[in-house]
């Protein structure tokens, strides 16, 4: 069964929740950019760009960041998984 995204804002893009929530999880497991990227086996440049949505991710990226930092690639799309944290 299909669900919507929940309460998100519709200028909240899919792109601009994972690039938030990505950021906000490699900041609790304290890991650099450079560190995130070298696990994932993507470049710190690429990982910059997705943090600032500027960068359309394919879903295969999206799963070799979300295993390399341990969490449920369908956590790092849902927009109130990790809302109050500090960016």
């Amino acid at each position: 069964m299909l669900r919507p995204m929940g309460n998100a804002s519709k200028s909240q893009t899919a792109r601009k929740v994972f690039a938030q929530n990505l950021r906000r999880v490699r900041r609790l497991k304290d890991l650099s950019q450079e560190a995130l990227a070298l696990q994932a086996g993507l470049s710190r440049t690429y990982v910059s760009e997705v943090e600032r949505a500027e960068r359309n991710i394919s879903i295969d990226n999206m799963g070799l960041l979300a295993d390399a930092l341990q969490v449920p690639l369908h956590d790092l799309l849902n927009p109130e998984m990790f809302k109050g944290l500090e960016n």
